[in-house]
């Protein structure tokens, strides 16, 4: 079965879109992704929420219809993410560094474009598509290709596109993208009012 089709091992209580919810890296080199469904990706993301309604979200499409821009988009990759030269569709993920209001850093800007990224993660998954973020890029080049201000920070690049079988991928990204899915238990990452004390294993009462 492909990994793409595995579900994560996850409490039956959160909405089964999260739980479908994954990483690929195989994604079908042939197969377009249409301008309606990256405009439906970009308004799931739009609608995000942020600090002070500040939307600091941009995003650059490379989706072919520029072939040079596509092709440096792709040259940006790091040598572990080549596997995402084969995706149809690049996403540059960009925050706006500074407050549109007075020009002051706001240090919430990578939280909500993180916020608008999980937005459009999970429209793709409804819609069937594979997406993975990628912090593996050049920064310096995408800002030279690209032209963007020394005020915006590229933050993640995104491949797009529909999903494929893991026997595309050379072996070792093949055992990878087969391995099961691990998170931190809630004891790790949650604490009741004070660092050192876990968040309570067992509920007390239902939804």
């Amino acid at each position: 079965m492909s990994a793409v089709h595995q579900f994560f091992e996850a409490d039956p209580l959160i909405h089964e879109l999260l739980a479908r919810r994954r990483s690929p890296r195989a994604i079908d080199p042939n197969r377009r992704v249409s301008k309606l469904a990256v405009r439906t990706l970009l308004e799931a993301a739009r609608v995000a929420p942020s600090c002070f309604n500040e939307q600091p979200w941009r995003f650059l499409v490379f989706d072919g219809e520029d072939p040079k821009a596509l092709e440096q988009a792709r040259s940006c990759l790091s040598p572990g993410n080549a596997w995402a030269k084969r995706a149809p569709v690049l996403v540059l993920s960009v925050a706006a560094e500074l407050w549109s209001r007075d020009g002051s850093p706001n240090r919430w800007a990578e939280h909500d474009v993180g916020l608008a990224s999980e937005n459009l993660a999970l429209q793709a998954t409804s819609l069937g598509f594979a997406v993975r973020f990628m912090a593996g890029f050049d920064e310096a080049s995408a800002r030279r290709f690209f032209g963007i201000p020394q005020s915006f920070r590229p933050m993640a690049m995104i491949a797009v596109g529909y999903p494929a079988g893991s026997d595309e991928l050379p072996p070792r990204l093949r055992e990878r993208e087969l391995a099961p899915r691990r998170r931190k238990p809630i004891e790790q990452i949650a604490f009741a009012a004070r660092w050192d004390h876990a968040y309570g294993r067992e509920p007390e009462e239902g939804l």
